[in-house]
């Protein structure tokens, strides 16, 4: 069991303190070996096994739990003094009322509470209304590239680990941890990430949402998919499902990417007026919650490489905590305006940079930009090594392995 540094360090900060821990994200993202390795923590600071509580809402052993006061009482048994206990849930949104249980073990008992979940939304409107300012949240993602070569390094047949070759792969396998820990082929590989797609999409979209239109709802997400990187708005989805002779609500399009977006299938990014330091409203970018998720479900298409790069990017600056946007200057676009405790990072991402136009097109926006604020250009050209008026130039590989942007 690999450990996963970056999450464990932030949340190990937070043992022992009042707030309950909240660890979210996609389905298989690895939410659940996270908790594993807490306890381990626990256990090596002296804790006893019979203080930890451990329930997996999604094991066919707790299948009896199903509501808050199942959950309690089940708990309360379990408690046998007034020691500090420690209590871990997984994916408890499987339990009705789960955060009334939550709520009283915190009130009721010596304990320290850790929680996971695969919808966002359900976490936190029941958290804040329970909860309210007594949690923290901790967001997982499927394997960073950094994380993919470690995998690699300890599953992989592989003798040695060439960056660039290896990021090759990791575009095609994505990074759910279940892909990595065996040698699958890629086609071995789609089978399992379709088969997490489709459980996400049952479980936490259509039963959760109680989503009727199963085919519009594979269609929305051939349209979000078909058109990552791009902009576009709940409105254009509608138009173009109505240039195919299909007419669809402009509301029941945005509830379904509001479904989607809290299965963390997808990520919206809002754009940002540089001028204007405001956030705009309309024609957002949609990104995936793994690009693997896009070749499981439609095959590798290679006219989405530069949004699917840009997917890539998106998620790394998400994992190390930016408020990610999406820049517009005039009538220029930077891809992502990222900031982070009151400073930011300027990137823009194409797949290559052979002809004059790409280069242009890359640099333009960045070099209109006045302030001191680091700007990056990513592609996967190897050999590049031009520094234009300080904006650094990296191979995609090197950009997501720098220790710090």
């Amino acid at each position: 069991m690999i450990l996963r540094k970056n999450y464990i360090e932030k949340i190990i900060g937070f043992i022992n303190k009042p707030v309950v821990k909240v660890i979210s994200g996609i389905r298989r993202s690895g939410k659940s070996v996270i908790l594993l390795q807490l306890q381990d923590e626990l256990k090596k600071r002296g804790v006893p096994r019979d203080k930890i509580i451990y329930l997996n809402f999604e094991s066919f052993r707790f299948a009896d739990i199903v509501n808050a006061a199942d959950l309690y009482r089940y708990v309360k048994e379990k408690i046998k003094s007034d020691k500090r206990h420690y209590l871990f849930f997984d994916e408890i949104q499987e339990v009705k009322g789960w955060e009334k249980a939550v709520n009283s073990f915190r009130v009721d008992f010596n304990s320290d509470i850790y929680i996971t979940g695969s919808n966002s939304h359900l976490l936190s409107s029941e958290l804040s209304t329970y909860l309210a300012g007594r949690y923290v949240q901790f967001n997982i993602y499927p394997l960073s590239f950094s994380e993919f070569l470690l995998f690699r390094q300890n599953y992989s047949a592989k003798d040695k680990i060439n960056i660039f070759d290896d990021f090759y792969d990791f575009l095609r396998l994505g990074g759910f941890p279940v892909v990595h820990t065996t040698n699958s082929t890629r086609q071995d590989a789609y089978k399992i990430i379709y088969d997490i797609y489709s459980s996400v999409i049952l479980r936490d979209v259509v039963q959760r949402y109680k989503i009727r239109d199963i085919e519009l709802l594979d269609r929305i997400v051939k349209f979000v998919f078909n058109n990552i990187g791009n902009t576009f708005s709940a409105k254009k989805v509608s138009d173009y499902f109505k240039s195919q002779n299909r007419r669809v609500d402009i509301s029941t399009v945005y509830n379904y990417i509001k479904a989607l977006e809290s299965s963390f299938i997808i990520y919206r990014i809002n754009r940002y007026n540089i001028q204007g330091k405001e956030i705009l409203k309309t024609n957002e970018k949609y990104f995936i919650g793994d690009h693997a998720l896009l070749y499981a479900l439609m095959g590798f298409k290679d006219t989405l490489i530069s949004g699917i790069l840009e997917n890539i990017v998106m998620l790394e600056l998400k994992r190390r905590g930016y408020e990610t946007y999406i820049g517009k200057l005039d009538n220029f676009e930077v891809d992502f305006i990222a900031e982070k405790q009151g400073k930011k990072i300027y990137v823009q991402v194409a797949y290559k940079m052979t002809e004059k136009e790409t280069l242009e097109r890359e640099y333009k926006p960045l070099l209109k930009i006045k302030d001191n604020y680091p700007k990056y250009v990513v592609t996967t050209d190897r050999i590049w090594n031009d520094n234009v008026e300080g904006i650094e130039h990296f191979h995609i590989a090197d950009f997501l392995l720098k220790k710090s942007f």
